[in-house]
């Protein structure tokens, strides 16, 4: 009965845990599959697709991250594939199609800012409005409530001031088209501005000033430049203006609308947000409505992703997402720090709102940061307690914010 020489050592009892544990990886290892794909040898932790004509196709699903298999060692390559499998893999895709292929991946820049000591700041002009990207420089409007307003050109790789544009009375939305860029006056009648990037800085040259009243937002549908006019204030007489270049002729269209503000083209059609009737309307080639859509109270200026339209409402405290095909109200989010949403840009992944906050510059709010495909909200930072956040825009690696409280354009 010899049970005291059977007792087993915790040291020796340590050695034969390891030895077993050393023993399955090696057993593991051993068994999963390898293969050659584009003349390299290659495994996989599966052990059950090395027959699978696909095998190569399989090992870049895993190592890219579209899959992680049905186990820590099968894929199951023969299973039927459920609908709600096929859309994890089709979102997978499509999200690390978005952060492997963007600019901030191929320069390094993963980062997002935690608080205004990330963010760089440049002075610009008094009363920054709405802003552009040349994909080069961002262009700032800045228009002072008594004109003499001005159009600030920012180098987007380090943020340095490079020119201002003067004459641009009342200067408020920008577009780049055509390689020019052209600027509206929130002027009573509306103006229209354009800025040859070519020439050395001087004064805008001025192309119309027979657009609706108060001309605000503004778009291009290939031919043509489009404004969102919010005319005389709270009398609901806003229009839309219809503008022909070379030579300059402006078509006037009042019909149908209140008091309209921003402005966007999603390749198809032009639409306008109105804050009359608390909708964002969808456009023919004509400026006739097609659709109107119920979005937030008092909605501003909207973004396009390339498939759904971001709209924010300033005091519904809210992000209306409408798809462009159809209409159709997808979602209204809310919270993530949104507090009078103004304006939204896109970055080819993400959608930032900035906020106005509840007491003006004083009180302003955070931008806030949501995932385009999922509509999943990613936080708020705040960019101080004088920076009141107005316009945005994306230059594909860093969005661009108007601060109007301090006169500073923030590279967020």
């Amino acid at each position: 009965e010899r049970r005291n020489e059977l007792k087993i050592k915790p040291n020796v009892l340590s050695g034969i845990t390891l030895m077993v544990v050393i023993l399955i990886a090696a057993s593991t290892k051993l068994t999963a599959d390898t293969g050659t794909c584009g003349g390299a040898t290659t495994t996989v932790p599966f052990t059950d697709v090395m027959s699978s004509p696909f095998f190569c196709q399989i090992a870049e699903a895993f190592f890219s991250g579209l899959t992680n298999g049905t186990t820590a060692t099968t894929y199951s390559p023969n299973d039927l594939l459920p609908r709600e499998q096929m859309a994890a893999f089709t979102t997978r895709t499509m999200d690390q199609s978005l952060k492997r292929g963007s600019r901030r991946a191929s320069l390094d820049q993963y980062w997002t800012p935690t608080s205004a000591d990330g963010v760089g700041f440049t002075p610009v002009g008094v009363n920054p409005r709405l802003l552009k990207s040349d994909g080069t420089d961002v262009w700032v409007a800045s228009g002072l409530p008594n004109g003499n307003g001005a159009v600030s050109r920012v180098r987007c790789s380090d943020g340095k001031l490079l020119e201002t544009w003067t004459g641009a009375d009342f200067a408020f939305g920008v577009l780049v088209a055509k390689g020019r860029i052209f600027v509206t006056g929130n002027d009573n009648p509306g103006k229209l501005y354009q800025i040859d990037p070519t020439q050395t800085a001087g004064a805008v040259a001025t192309l119309t000033t027979a657009l609706g009243d108060f001309t605000r937002g503004i778009a291009f549908d290939g031919a043509r430049v489009w404004t969102a006019n919010e005319g005389m204030p709270f009398t609901n007489t806003g229009s839309v203006s219809i503008v022909t270049l070379n030579p300059v002729s402006v078509n006037n269209i009042a019909t149908g609308f209140g008091a309209l503000w921003g402005m966007v083209y999603d390749g198809a059609n032009i639409w306008v947000t109105d804050n009359g009737d608390q909708t964002i309307k969808k456009l023919d080639a004509s400026g006739n409505i097609l659709q109107a859509v119920p979005v937030g109270n008092e909605p501003r200026f909207p973004a396009f992703d390339g498939t759904n339209i971001w709209v924010p409402n300033v005091l519904a405290d809210t992000v209306t997402v409408v798809r462009a095909s159809t209409g159709a109200v997808l979602a209204t989010l809310s919270g993530n720090g949104m507090n009078g949403p103004f304006a939204a840009a896109f970055d080819g992944e993400r959608v930032l709102i900035t906020n106005n906050g509840g007491g003006g510059p004083t009180a302003p709010g955070p931008v806030s940061l949501w995932h385009a495909a999922s509509l999943a909200p990613l936080g708020f930072v705040s960019l101080g307690t004088s920076n009141l956040p107005r316009g945005v825009c994306s230059d594909g690696l860093n969005f661009w914010i108007a601060l109007q409280g301090t006169n500073q354009l923030a590279r967020f």
